[in-house]
C-alpha cells in the first residue's frame, strides 16, 4: 500500500474512533486528500497547492515589476515560472532523496522518480529553484539578484499553501502536546499533537510574505528582498521544527535538532551575513 493509501485508511479508522466528548482536543477534519475522483484518476489538493502557488506567483512577480518599474515582459514571467516549476520540482525530490532517506533510494533507485509516493524537501527545492533561476537570468540576460528579488518576494504564498496541503494530507503533523488545539491525526497513532503544519503556514507563510512586502516597500540593495527570505525562512522554520515530529526514519540529528534545523540554521547566518554586506558596500537601493 503506498503512503497515500495508508493515510486514506487511517482516516476511516479516525472517524470511527474520534469521541467528540474528549477534552482538549479539536477534531482533525479529515478533508478528502482528493478533490476529485475520476474512477482511479485522482487530483488532489496538495497538487492543486503548487498550481495555486505558481499562479499566485506569477500575479505577485508582475504586480512587483510594475511597481518596481523593471522591465519584464509577460512572456519572461512565465518563462521565470516555467524553470522555477522545474527547479522545484526536481530539486525538491533530490533534496529528500540525499537529505531524508539515501540508504533507502540507495537501495531502490528507481523509486527516486515515484513521486506520486510522497518526499519532497523545501531546502532541496530552494537549491534547485536557485539553479534553475540563475540559469534562466543568464540566458534572458536579466541582473541575477532582479530575478532572485521578484521569485523571493512570491515564495511565501505557495510555501503557506503548500504546509495546508501537507494538512490536508495528514502528514508532517507535530509533536504530542496537550494544548487546547491539539489534534489526532490519522497514521500517527492515538496521541493528540500539534497541528505544525498550520503554524508553518502562518509563519513560512503569512508572516513571511507580510515581512518581505514591506521590506519591498522601501527602497533597499540589490538581493535585499532574496536574503531577507533566507533569514526569515531559516528563523520560522527553526521555530517550527521544535512543535514537528521529526520524521521517524531519523529522529534528531544533533542532539535535540532535527534534520530541518540544521539545514535550516546556515541559512540563516548566510541570510543575516549577506545583508549586512549588502547594505555596507552597496550603499545604493534600487
Amino acid at each position: 500500500m503506498t503512503d497515500h493509501g495508508f493515510i486514506d485508511a487511517r482516516r476511516e479508522q479516525h472517524k470511527r474512533d474520534y469521541d467528540p466528548m474528549t477534552p482538549f482536543m479539536i477534531p482533525y477534519p479529515n478533508i478528502d486528500p482528493a478533490f476529485l475522483r475520476l474512477g482511479p484518476l485522482q487530483l488532489r489538493w496538495y497538487g492543486l497547492m503548487y498550481l495555486l502557488g505558481l499562479t499566485a506567483a506569477y500575479f505577485v512577480i508582475k504586480r512587483r515589476t510594475v511597481a518596481r518599474q523593471i522591465a519584464f515582459s509577460t512572456e519572461q514571467i512565465y518563462d521565470m515560472i516555467v524553470y522555477a516549476a522545474v527547479g522545484v520540482f526536481a530539486g525538491g525530490r533530490l533534496g529528500y532523496t540525499l537529505f531524508y532517506n539515501l540508504p533507502y533510494y540507495l537501495e531502490h533507485p528507481a523509486k527516486i522518480i515515484a513521486v506520486w509516493e510522497g518526499g519532497m524537501s523545501f531546502h532541496g527545492g530552494l537549491l534547485g529553484v536557485i539553479v534553475a533561476l540563475t540559469i534562466f537570468s543568464r540566458r534572458r540576460g536579466v541582473p541575477a539578484y532582479t530575478v532572485a528579488d521578484l521569485a523571493a518576494a512570491a515564495t511565501p504564498i505557495g510555501l503557506g499553501l503548500g504546509r495546508i496541503g501537507n494538512f490536508i494530507n495528514g502528514e508532517l503533523y507535530g509533536r504530542p502536546t496537550d494544548v487546547d488545539w491539539c489534534m489526532v491525526f490519522p497514521g500517527a497513532g492515538p496521541e493528540c499533537r500539534h497541528p505544525s503544519q498550520l503554524y508553518e503556514a502562518g509563519l513560512e507563510g503569512g508572516l513571511l510574505f507580510l515581512a518581505l512586502w514591506l521590506i519591498g516597500r522601501r527602497p533597499t540593495p540589490p538581493g535585499t528582498i532574496f536574503w531577507s527570505f533566507i533569514t526569515g525562512y531559516g528563523l520560522c522554520r527553526m521555530v517550527v521544527e521544535f512543535f514537528r515530529e521529526p520524521d521517524f526514519h531519523l529522529g534528531f540529528i544533533l542532539g535535540p535538532f532535527s534534520m530541518g534545523q540544521v539545514l535550516s540554521a546556515p541559512m540563516v547566518l548566510l541570510g543575516a551575513c549577506m545583508l549586512a554586506w549588502g547594505y555596507r558596500n552597496t550603499g545604493q537601493p534600487r
